[in-house]
């Protein structure tokens, strides 16, 4: 049987890259609205109520409007705005969460897909802190930077064309200076920390691609755990996962860089054990694509395993 889905924010960014990975899938029949009548209530409700499956790509005001115009309890949701990604009755989309994530994804009838910054720091802290190794009350700190996508269009404009026609933006800057991201509440609930971490995101001059990191200083970690003990519980954590890899530690050892583009066009999570063991420090890294598995690629997964599919299919992990 052929499931419909309709895109809800289809023109956006993440909307537009979850189109092109299901526009020549056999097992889904996109949905379309007018695009002279997206504002239209009636037309909206119509298809947001028709559709087996609806992907949200709005603002978080948006995509909780469009959740209470869906009246019939048969349609399914996936919202990949921030609205929902600690709600009560909604499951988090990201199935290597834990070990029955993704049996839980396939039962929901409400995922929230996660946030790309969230995507990275949840994989590297969240087996740390389930096994013990790091304490919920651990002062984390979270450095990452991200291409340019990842701030929607009014960043991607500023980065690609200055609307007045002046400078484009910088090769790099910081920002969300005030210390209060909107990932920040995603990270600390489902890591499961006892405080908000300190995140320190950056913007740079390139479309797509993040790194995400963790600097551990293990020498100040109750039980003083080694560069070899975080990685062996990412690593066992992961194994088996398709699209999550913890690279072993000789290979990371070996590496001078690494460069955020690197799993662009896939849906691929890449986790390294950067550590100096005489020192007791580690640096936690997470690369990925944001718009892969930080976004539209992690909603086709999920949408795969809501429809009872694997989970991988249409998707890239080359």
């Amino acid at each position: 049987m052929v499931a419909k889905v309709f895109i809800d924010g289809e023109a956006g960014t993440t909307g537009l890259q979850i189109r092109d990975r299901l526009a020549h899938r056999r097992e889904f029949q996109l949905l379309s609205i007018d695009p002279h009548r997206r504002k239209d209530e009636t037309a909206r409700r119509l298809l947001l109520n028709s559709a087996d499956f609806v992907l949200l790509c709005l603002p978080d005001e948006a995509a909780r409007e469009a959740v209470s115009l869906i009246d019939n309890e048969a349609v399914r949701v996936i919202d990949a705005s921030t609205a929902h990604r600690t709600s009560e009755g909604w499951t988090y989309g990201f199935p290597e969460l834990a070990t029955d994530q993704a049996d839980a994804i396939r039962r929901a009838r409400r995922v929230a897909n996660p946030g790309c910054y969230a995507t990275g720091a949840i994989a590297l802290l969240r087996p740390l802190v389930d096994t013990g190794l790091l304490p919920k009350d651990w002062p984390i700190s979270i450095n990452a930077v991200s291409g340019y996508t990842g701030g929607g269009r009014a960043m991607i404009e500023e980065f690609e064309a200055h609307p007045t026609g002046g400078p484009r933006a910088p090769p790099f800057r910081i920002y969300a200076l005030e210390l209060a991201h909107k990932h920040i509440p995603e990270m600390a609930y489902h890591i499961g920390l006892s405080h908000s971490p300190v995140f320190a995101p950056s913007v740079a001059r390139y479309a797509q691609g993040m790194i995400v990191e963790i600097p551990l200083p293990l020498w100040a970690v109750p039980g003083r755990p080694t560069v070899a003990d975080v990685h062996a519980v990412l690593a066992g954590r992961y194994s088996g996962t398709g699209f999550v890899e913890v690279i072993g530690l000789e290979a990371a050892a070996k590496l001078k860089t690494l460069d955020p583009e690197g799993l662009n066009g896939t849906n691929r999570l890449q986790l390294f054990v950067f550590g100096n063991p005489a020192a007791g420090q580690a640096r936690l890294v997470a690369l990925l694509d944001n718009l892969g598995k930080g976004a539209a690629g992690a909603a086709v997964q999920n949408l795969n395993l809501m429809a009872g599919l694997q989970d991988g299919a249409g998707l890239s992990s080359d």
